[in-house]
C-alpha cells in the first residue's frame, strides 16, 4: 500500500509577503463519495450532476468545484459551458463532441478539459 503527506500552502499576494505564513488547511476526505453520493437530475431523464465540494468562499479568486456526473443512455445532453471544467470517466463510456466538430468516444480512463 502507498503512502502520501499532503503540504498544502496558501495562495500568497504581494501585501501577504510581511504577514506570518498561513496555518496549514486540513485536507477534507469524503469516503466512498463515488458509490455513496446520490446525484440530483439535472436534465431530460438520463443527466446527474452534483457538486460535492467547494473552495468558495475562502478562494474567490480562483474557486474550483468537485463533483459527480453520470450520464445513462437516452436523450443527448447539450449543455453549454460558462467556466473551465474537467471530465474524468471512471465507469462506463459515451461520445462527447464540441462546436468544433471534434468528436470523441470516451471510455473509462479518459480525461477531458473544457476551456
Amino acid at each position: 500500500m502507498g503512502s502520501f503527506l499532503s503540504r498544502a500552502k496558501s495562495a500568497k499576494t504581494p501585501a501577504d509577503e510581511s504577514s506570518k505564513p498561513a496555518t496549514p488547511a486540513a485536507f477534507k476526505h469524503y469516503p466512498r463519495a463515488q458509490t455513496e453520493f446520490k446525484l440530483p437530475l439535472i436534465a431530460n431523464e438520463d443527466a446527474f450532476l452534483g457538486d460535492l465540494a467547494t473552495s468558495e468562499p475562502n478562494d474567490p479568486v480562483a474557486p474550483i468545484v468537485s463533483g459527480f456526473y453520470r450520464l445513462e443512455k437516452g436523450t443527448p445532453l447539450v449543455y453549454d459551458y460558462t467556466y473551465h471544467e474537467m471530465k474524468i470517466i471512471v465507469d462506463g463510456e459515451f461520445d462527447i463532441s464540441d462546436e468544433t466538430g471534434q468528436t470523441v468516444h470516451a471510455v473509462k480512463g479518459d480525461v477531458f478539459y473544457c476551456e
